[in-house]
């Protein structure tokens, strides 16, 4: 199908990397939880920005350049792991009625989720080595292939950030609630930031 390799199993790929815990399904529940369901959108929408310019920066050849040069990949790995943590510290430095760090304006949620997919070593990953692998070197379309690959990853990752940002703005609504929840789960937010980073700088 337009030149991709079993599209079936592009889509359920697409699926699972989406479900994987990591910063973006943490930005999507702290976006939602802070800004509602304007704030998880913006969000959403951030997450597919920043995966539309990994994947067409890797149709560039940026992944072949990030392949032969390791110590390239490995600045772009530690520097998403240290805005991550740096991130996660903040969160869990802020004092009771301190300004969030998500900034609660749409437009912030956008270039915060935006930031944190583009420098998601998880993603460059992806992009770099996996998706590769779904392109048919011999139905290949060029420019077709490559933007129905890229429809799909935008359609699926609006459909699951959809539900993530509308389940949490359900539970969201009964944790707000009660402050010394709501401090708890932003202090835990800001602990798995700080892990993530960990995690990514000495994998």
């Amino acid at each position: 199908m337009f030149g991709i390799a079993d599209y079936g199993a592009f889509v359920a790929a697409i699926v699972v990397f989406l479900m994987i815990p990591g910063p973006g399904n943490l930005a999507l529940i702290t976006s939602t939880g802070k800004g509602g369901i304007r704030g998880g959108l913006a969000c959403t929408a951030g997450v597919i920005v920043g995966d539309q310019a990994l994947m067409w920066l890797a149709v560039a050849g940026v992944a072949a350049l990030l392949a032969a040069h390791p110590a390239l990949f490995h600045g772009v790995q530690w520097l998403g792991a240290a805005y991550l943590a740096w991130l996660g510290l903040r969160m869990l430095l802020a004092k009771p009625g301190a300004a969030p760090v998500l900034d609660m304006q749409p437009r912030h949620f956008l270039r915060q989720a935006f930031v944190i997919t583009l420098l998601n070593p998880k993603a460059v990953v992806f992009y770099m080595a996996f998706f590769p692998l779904f392109v048919d070197p011999a139905r290949h379309q060029g420019l077709l292939t490559f933007g129905a690959m890229a429809l799909t990853i935008a359609v699926l990752t609006f459909a699951y950030g959809l539900s993530v940002v509308l389940l949490t703005h359900f539970l969201a609504d009964r944790i707000r609630a009660n402050r010394r929840v709501s401090t708890a789960l932003e202090k835990l937010a800001g602990l798995f930031l700080v892990g993530f980073g960990i995690k990514l700088a000495t994998q």
